[in-house]
Formats: structure tokens, sequence, C-alpha cells
């Protein structure tokens, strides 16, 4: 890589470093670190338009990509194309609580003007999901009959769980679409793909980045909350609260956030690394845990709303009652 930046970029970086598991070479004032383009130009130039306005915005940790000495996004390497990213070479550190870091964060992202096309998936979550069941309902029973092993056949066995559960999830957010109390919090803001507390690292990836309802970044943070073995509640709890002071949600994003803690894309994210290798014993172990997890994640779910100080009869909030 330090030979890459050098030819192509005019860069001639002191050292080698690590981030975040991913390797860089650093100067004195900046880290660069490479990221494979994969046909994913577009989604890529949208991500930077976002990351730029983010560092404009005063997230000094966001990583931008730079063209190279021909002014260009995208260099052919060793028969690939990759995108520099560039990021400040100084740790960024918030006094905040995490809750209110990640309002600011949102409130920040409403204020961009122009909503992506490739990267956005606002208002989009009920088409989004069935097609995500119907696909990998179709590439389960495929790879199912190709592979005869004990990890297709732990997934046959657990399928039909999924199918259903989708389907509630689907039918709830169908629901929740006539909902009709919202407010300024339910524009569509800049968020990430999945939110792993990423605003607490060293450094905010470009290539993380999306357009959506806020309340999908909360969602998918209680969502691993969830699924930890010691009691999350007051951590969520806490981590709402914060939130919530600085970005109250309606009861349209309650619903909202709800039916994605419904839709188990944990789940869907475990059956898509399953697609990409062929370390079935190590994919059978990750999704026997995630089976063993779902019992407790599903009683959590079901104390949710009341956890987070909501009255779900007199706010008029439908549950699942089965949970």
């Amino acid at each position: 890589m330090r030979e890459f930046l050098a030819a192509h970029y005019g860069i001639h970086p002191q050292e080698k470093t690590v981030w975040d598991g991913r390797e860089g070479f650093k100067d004195a004032n900046y880290v660069y670190f490479t990221i494979s383009a994969k046909q994913k130009e577009v989604i890529h130039m949208e991500q930077a338009a976002l990351a730029y306005y983010l560092q404009e915005s005063n997230y000094r940790h966001m990583s931008i990509p730079i063209p190279n000495t021909q002014g260009e996004w995208y260099t052919q390497y060793n028969d690939r194309y990759h995108m520099v990213l560039r990021v400040k070479n100084a740790s960024a550190e918030s006094q905040a609580a995490h809750g209110e870091q990640l309002a600011a964060f949102h409130t920040t992202g409403a204020l961009y003007q122009y909503e992506p096309q490739t990267i956005s998936s606002y208002g989009q979550w009920k088409t989004l999901w069935i097609e995500k069941l119907t696909a990998f309902e179709e590439a389960i029973g495929s790879a199912a009959k190709n592979h005869s092993n004990a990890y297709y056949s732990l997934l046959m066995d657990f399928l039909p769980y999924v199918i259903g559960l989708s389907e509630n999830a689907i039918q709830y957010m169908q629901e929740s679409e006539i909902e009709q109390r919202f407010h300024d919090t339910d524009q569509g803001t800049i968020v990430f793909s999945r939110y792993r507390s990423q605003l607490r690292n060293h450094v905010l990836w470009m290539n993380d980045l999306a357009f959506d309802h806020p309340t999908r970044d909360l969602a998918e943070y209680i969502r691993l909350k969830l699924l930890e073995e010691n009691d999350p509640m007051n951590d969520i709890r806490t981590f709402l609260d914060d939130y919530l002071r600085i970005r109250p949600l309606s009861i349209f994003g309650w619903r909202l956030l709800y039916a994605r803690l419904l839709y188990p894309i944990h789940v869907f994210d475990v059956i898509e690394r399953g697609f990409l290798t062929e370390d079935y014993e190590s994919v059978h172990t990750e999704l026997s845990a995630i089976i063993q997890q779902q019992s407790l994640y599903e009683e959590r779910l079901g104390l949710f709303f009341e956890n987070a100080g909501i009255n779900c009869e007199e706010l008029q909030i439908p549950v699942l009652h089965w949970l």
C-alpha cells in the first residue's frame, strides 16, 4: 500500500498503523486507508457526499475519500479498483453521554439537504423486508439442496420460525404506516448501515453511512443490547433517556423502532454470512447461539415499552401479546 499511495496519490506516509482492525499508513497529519470499489461506485459517491458534509459539520474523525493525482476517485491497482480514505491523525473525544451523542449526530444529519437515492431506505422498510424475506427463502431452499450438512439442516428447521417472525414484523410495519402521530424528528437523517456504537470509536468509516429514519440506529443498538448475556434493560433505558432529552420520538417513531426490533435482522445477517463462507462449522455455531438467544430476546422485547416508560395502552400503541 505504501508504494500505491506514493505512485498514485503523491503521498509518502511514515509508518504503518491499525485502526478498528484496518491497516493504514500515517504521516504527521493524516492516516490513509484503502477500500475496494467492487462495483459500488454509485454507493460510495453518495456516502462520500455524506462524509464530506459530516466532516465539515465538526465530525473531525470522519474518514473522507481523496482523489488521486489524476483527479479521479478510483484507482486501478492489481486488476482491482480502490478508493483511498483519509482521516485526521488525532483522537476524537466526546464528553457527551452515548444517547446524547447519537441524538446530536441525527440532528446534524437531518440538516443534510439532499436525500441520497442508492443508500436511502427511508420509507421503504416494509418493501425491503418483503424482498429480503422472499430472496432468503429461495436462496436457503436452493443452498440446502446443494449442501447436505448440519448447518443447513439446522437452518431449514429454524426457517419457519424466521418466516413467521418476519411476517409479524411486516404486518406491524404495514399497520404503522398509517399512523398519523409524527413530527419533525421523523424526517430522514444520516445513519449507519448497522449502528454498533461507531460514534464512540476512533474513526467514522465513510462506507458505514446510510440515510434513513433515525430509529434505524436506535433499533440496531438496542438489538445488540437485547442479545447480551447480562441484563441490558437499565443500559437501554439510560441510553434512550439521554437520546430523548435531545430528540423525542413521536408515536410513529416508537412504532417504527418496535417494528424494526421485531424483524429478525440479526438472524438474516448470520444467514447471509453463511452464503459467503464454506466454514459451515463456524456458521453453525453462530446460528445455534442465535437460536438459543431468541427466547430471551423475545422476553426482553416484550418488556421493551414498559422498560422505556411508555404506556402503550394510554398512547394506543399496539404490541404483540405473544412476546
